[in-house]
């Protein structure tokens, strides 16, 4: 999460939204590459297509998602796109086209995932505390769930689902405090119960689960570290869910911190996993994604080109289903941009960043 710049504050305080998640403390500048000390590779992402430019209304654009649809279509989200502008974009990656699928007056939506349940298309909107879902062409707009949880009003940032389509939430309450009061919580998939399955997290963003559904990796953003949540039931939901009951099952039942990011003066963002377990770390104040592998090992650093300009972070990764190519959102100053590379593993569910 960073602060945002002035006419960006005011743009969004007259819509009501103060604070928006998916970024980190803001930079001037956003770091050139910097050497792997611990001999990762160096993996460089070309230029795909260019989707927004910096919004005069709010001074900035931030691209979130992504994540692939049903149909193969990218869906990339835009959290500070003013009213009247897409925040929901579908992009087809080898036409290189882009086509606006939603916008509203109201929500700041940070992150997009499709639900195995439904084939809805679920959004979080930080500002306002809700989970809102859409058909996939755009359509029929819902409030999935609103209000609060355990007493206090989320700030939702990015979403995994379970394989019964139970959300989990990273919530990044405390954030504009700089406490530590962010928490991981489990919706129902009809959106009926809310449990907080873990909390005294800081500034919970990122989410996934690994790749065999047995727990779930945790970004948190003012610690610059990963932590692991081990779930009861593999997160399917327990045995209830097993009879295609939705339940209260995915308990936490372990935790520890897991990597430790040397990030310097970048945010560890959203996180994505491969089919291999390995993890593509986004982050903010740099335009560039970290690949670890289960063991906390660092494989790569994905990196835009050095004659890039105005681009502060590369905030999240979606890998083509069943294939390596993988495309990564990266903003700044100077616009919002799709950058793609060749993932070390293949792309699952676990694959499209939250």
């Amino acid at each position: 999460m960073r602060r945002l710049p002035p006419r960006a504050l005011a743009a969004l305080t007259t819509a009501g939204l103060l604070i928006l998640a998916g970024c980190g403390t803001e930079t001037e500048d956003p770091g050139g590459p910097a050497a792997p000390a611990d001999g990762a590779r160096t993996i460089r992402a070309q230029q795909v297509m260019q989707l927004t430019r910096t919004h005069e209304e709010t001074g900035m654009t931030l691209l979130e998602g992504p994540a692939f649809g049903p149909d193969g279509g990218l869906f990339v989200v835009d959290v500070t796109a003013p009213a009247g502008k897409p925040k929901v974009m579908r992009v087809d990656v080898r036409r290189k086209t882009v086509r606006a699928v939603h916008t509203d007056a109201r929500g700041a939506y940070t992150s997009a995932q499709f639900s195995p349940y439904d084939g809805r298309l679920h959004l979080t909107d930080y500002a306002h505390g809700e989970i809102v879902s859409l058909a996939p062409d755009g359509s029929d707009p819902r409030t999935f769930f609103s209000g609060e949880v355990d007493g206090a009003r989320m700030n939702p940032d990015d979403i995994a689902f379970d394989e019964k389509g139970h959300l989990y939430v990273s919530d990044s309450r405390g954030l504009s405090e700089g406490a530590e009061h962010g928490r991981v919580v489990r919706i129902d998939r009809d959106g009926g119960k809310a449990a907080v399955l873990a909390d005294h997290l800081a500034a919970t963003n990122g989410v996934s689960f690994d790749e065999e559904y047995r727990g779930l990796w945790i970004s948190e953003l003012t610690q610059n570290r990963v932590s692991y949540l081990r779930l009861s039931g593999g997160g399917t939901g327990g045995e209830g869910a097993e009879r295609g009951e939705a339940g209260q099952g995915g308990e936490v039942t372990s935790r520890h911190t897991a990597i430790r990011v040397d990030g310097g003066i970048a945010q560890t963002d959203s996180i994505a996993v491969d089919a291999d377990g390995n993890l593509y770390q986004g982050l903010h104040g740099r335009p560039a994604i970290l690949v670890y592998n289960r063991h906390g090992e660092r494989l790569a650093t994905v990196e835009v080109p050095a004659g890039a300009k105005g681009l502060e972070s590369a905030t999240n990764v979606a890998i083509t289903p069943g294939g390596t190519r993988a495309y990564m959102t990266v903003s700044g100053p100077g616009g919002g941009y799709l950058y793609a590379f060749d993932a070390l593993g293949k792309g699952t569910r676990q694959s499209n960043g939250g």
